[in-house]
């Protein structure tokens, strides 16, 4: 079983990573020729296309004019432990023991504009690149077509090579990056939890509680070595239950009355 995530923009590499264990990305080929092109990009340029304040273009600027390999501590971290936001939030992967950090290095994978595909211990450099934007690069319109199928076979081969019997997938990104991963080339069952909580009267996803949920969620799984869709329904961290009546197929929904304190 596989998990996938979102990266985040907010970013920390300030603080140590709480080990030096380390490993590369795979696609480091494929970030050069982004970064390549991300240079011709003024401030401006980029103002406008990431929809980011002037002072948050110029940082972004710096930061693809320095981008450099090969990565080492020195220059880099691991993305696990780089990545700040809301879903990280709810993973606290500060918090993880050695086995857990191994066993999500063997399940995690965290999706991504300028790395496709990253393992929690992979090394990178700051960046922002978010993937639904209209980046042109490599005569493709946008970071869909310059990914095109090779993420969803980097997949495929992950869960090609696992001991499990069924192959599953399961979803806790958002819109933007799943839309990455060809639905319909992955040789995986695709389970996509869904958080709600109890807000104005009905139940509705609310978007910094659902981003922190799929974090607590990929916590849970990587905490107590899950390995099949079956328990996933045991989550209910900070109040969530799952709603058998409102989950079908691979649309497992969670709900919450009472927000967490």
């Amino acid at each position: 079983m596989l998990l996938v995530v979102s990266p985040a923009k907010s970013l920390d590499f300030e603080n140590k990573a709480k080990t030096r264990k380390f490993s590369q990305p795979e696609f480091l080929k494929e970030s050069r020729a982004l970064i390549k092109d991300l240079r011709k990009l003024k401030p401006d340029d980029l103002s406008e296309l990431m929809n980011i304040s002037s002072k948050l273009a110029d940082e972004n600027h710096q930061r693809f004019a320095n981008w450099h390999t090969p990565f080492d501590l020195d220059n880099a971290k691991q993305a696990i432990f780089a990545f700040r936001g809301d879903v990280y939030l709810g993973l606290q992967a500060e918090e993880f023991s050695t086995a857990d950090l191994n066993f999500a290095q063997d399940h995690l994978r965290i999706l991504s504009g300028l790395y496709g595909i990253l393992r929690p211990l992979d090394l990178m450099q700051a960046y922002r690149l978010e993937m639904g934007r209209k980046f042109r690069s490599n005569g493709n319109l946008n970071l869909y077509e310059f990914w095109g199928d090779k993420l969803t076979k980097k997949l495929n081969e992950e869960l090609e090579s696992s001991a499990a019997t069924t192959n599953t997938l399961v979803n806790l990104a958002s819109n933007e990056y799943f839309n990455s991963i060809d639905e319909k080339l992955l040789n995986a069952e695709v389970i996509t939890p869904v958080f709600k909580d109890w807000s104005n009267g009905k139940y509705r996803i609310v978007s910094f509680f659902a981003k922190k949920a799929r974090g607590q969620m990929t916590a849970h799984i990587i905490k107590n070595r899950l390995k099949t869709p079956e328990s996933l329904t045991e989550f209910a961290t900070e109040g969530y239950r799952f709603d058998q009546e409102e989950s079908s197929g691979g649309t497992l929904v969670f709900k919450r009355k009472q927000t967490a304190a």
